[in-house]
């Protein structure tokens, strides 16, 4: 008996059906690219909040992105380090001052100023201090690389664009007065992206969040809980309506503080070092009245 619907050969321009099988999801793929996309920022949020839940995208490639939908609402202004606890060298300082003040903080870039610190006359890098060491005649001056200026209403977008082009990796943040008002790093802008970038010093043992520093201070981490502070510093914070030190002092903010903001609690004066995710990450705390040293940029 003859097939009542016998099969007949594809000619050009038939429709054909979805593909089926192992063909199925590249097709689902291919109708969501050709589908209306989100006509809003929150919108493209949820998309990929949605994507992530349906395993189309990581969860870390997912905060990348939203990293970087955020980061065009942001300034140098935003994340920049204040003036008041940037790390500068003084171009009439001896070559033993400025070896030390490379060596205590662990910068490999730091702005360089003369009379006043509002007067950033150049960048020095770290690795050519060590030119003097072997050539003490040189003349630091020849040393020092250009001054890149931004205002704090530079998009982050933009900044690390100019970075990459420029290939500069700090600039110094000016105000609508064209006062100094701190300085930003492509480190500052990439952490917007891809969180936070930790380096050997932000290691944690897993046991405490409270480390000493080369001046006396200590630097301690955002979540470590105020009982540890208290009994490493032998005060009496509040820990029965705060778990955290970065709970604690954000309330008596009122807001997450902001890189180089200070606060003094119970005899403690807080330094913030480095925020991220809205929390503080580290803090550095010295007594009050203690001499405090400079905040890392």
């Amino acid at each position: 008996m003859s097939d009542p619907h016998p099969a007949r050969p594809h000619k050009a321009g038939d429709k054909q059906h979805p593909p089926t099988g192992v063909h199925r999801g590249l097709f689902e793929r291919l109708v969501d690219l050709l589908s209306p996309g989100p006509d809003s920022r929150d919108e493209l949020m949820r998309a990929l909040a949605s994507a992530e839940q349906r395993e189309l995208i990581e969860p870390e490639s997912r905060i990348m992105l939203e990293g970087v939908l955020r980061m065009a609402d942001l300034t140098a202004g935003d994340v920049m380090v204040a003036a008041r606890r940037m790390d500068l060298l003084d171009i009439d300082a001896p070559y033993e001052e400025l070896l030390a003040g490379v060596i205590s903080t662990g910068h490999s870039r730091f702005p360089v100023y003369e009379g006043q610190r509002d007067n950033i006359i150049g960048i020095l890098l770290a690795k050519d201090l060590l030119k003097l060491q072997r050539a003490p005649e040189l003349n630091l001056r020849t040393l020092l690389r250009p001054t890149v200026f931004v205002p704090e209403s530079k998009r982050l977008n933009e900044l690390l664009r100019d970075f990459r082009s420029n290939r500069n990796h700090l600039a110094i943040v000016i105000d609508e007065f064209g006062t100094v008002a701190g300085l930003v790093t492509i480190e500052d802008v990439l952490e917007e992206i891809v969180g936070e970038i930790e380096d050997e010093f932000d290691e944690k043992d897993g046991e405490s969040g409270i480390y000493t520093l080369a001046d006396g201070t200590h630097r301690v981490a955002g979540d470590t809980e105020i009982s540890a502070v208290n009994e490493a510093f032998g005060t009496t914070l509040d820990d029965e309506d705060f778990d955290t030190i970065g709970g604690l002092v954000a309330h008596e903010f009122g807001r997450v503080p902001r890189r180089g903001e200070v606060v003094e609690l119970g005899g403690l004066r807080f330094v913030v070092m480095l925020t991220r995710g809205g929390a503080v990450r580290w803090f550095r705390v010295s007594h009050s009245g203690d001499h405090d040293g400079a905040t890392s940029a």
